[in-house]
């Protein structure tokens, strides 16, 4: 653990650990995740000692990873044979909040990312990794070598921000020669994102990760990235989410969040 060494952007992945953390700890019905919770001991020194979230921040975070599991089980029932690509992987556990016993999962990230995710959460049986660009074909690729007809469920958890829209939308431009997919991302509206450069990296410690991808409408974006691109839901983001016990000023940040659609999930099929 001494020896980690993740860039900027790759730095971020223990924003939502610790945001998972924090809601399985105090807020159970927000999120539970048993396995992040075992993953506390090995996060290191610096990160916790360093710490600024809010309350706020943290159950950002955690709401991301429970409006996922949602979509996550319901493309699970819908389609049996279907399999889980989660891009930007991170140290995310979806896999173990929502594991059915025959489910296929894929996680992608950069290789330093993967290497330190396995010293953490090695490969199972049905999650197996794969080390490269995201935004290049060859995890794609890879996949359909092996499952050529399947579907897929793609995710990616709060990772376009990161990216300028047309290398994003070039991604699901380049994924839709690839069949049967599905892409499910989280996403903030152009007033979200002015929010987001002026305080919360800064507030999560990570002020130095630019950021530049957001969506006001999910049509627009359906329509730029190809005709056949369809958009299934564009849901506001704390919607499902339970708000008891939480401090006013987080109430009141989630409410004006949804009113103004300022986050969202976002889910398209590709065919």
């Amino acid at each position: 653990m001494k020896n980690r060494k993740l860039g900027v952007i790759e730095d971020t992945l223990f924003v939502p650990l610790l945001g998972r953390i924090y809601a399985s700890e105090h807020f159970p019905d927000i999120l539970n995740d048993k396995k992040t919770l075992d993953l506390k001991e090995g996060i290191p020194a610096d990160i916790i000692n360093n710490d600024t979230q809010t309350q706020y921040t943290y159950l950002a975070s955690a709401s991301r990873s429970a409006n996922m599991d949602r979509y996550i089980r319901d493309f699970m029932k819908r389609k049996e044979n279907g399999i889980i690509v989660s891009l930007g992987c991170g140290l995310e556990t979806s896999y173990y909040r929502n594991d059915n016993g025959h489910t296929l999962w894929y996680g992608v990230d950069l290789p330093d990312v993967i290497e330190y995710r396995k010293t953490l959460l090695p490969e199972t049986d049905r999650e197996k990794y794969n080390a490269g660009d995201a935004f290049e074909n060859g995890w794609i690729d890879l996949i359909r070598r092996k499952h050529p007809d399947d579907p897929l469920l793609i995710t990616a958890s709060g990772l376009f921000y990161y990216f300028e829209e047309e290398k994003v939308l070039n991604l699901i431009r380049m994924l839709k020669r690839y069949g049967d997919i599905e892409i499910l991302f989280d996403a903030v509206n152009k007033s979200g994102m002015n929010m987001m450069r002026k305080k919360h990296m800064k507030t999560v410690g990570h002020e130095d990760a630019k950021m530049f991808f957001y969506v006001d409408y999910a049509a627009d974006l359906a329509k730029r990235s190809g005709a056949t691109t369809k958009v299934l839901a564009e849901e506001v983001f704390y919607r499902h989410i339970s708000k008891k016990g939480l401090d006013l000023s987080t109430k009141f940040s989630m409410i004006v969040s949804d009113m103004l659609s300022m986050v969202k999930m976002i889910h398209l099929s590709l065919q």
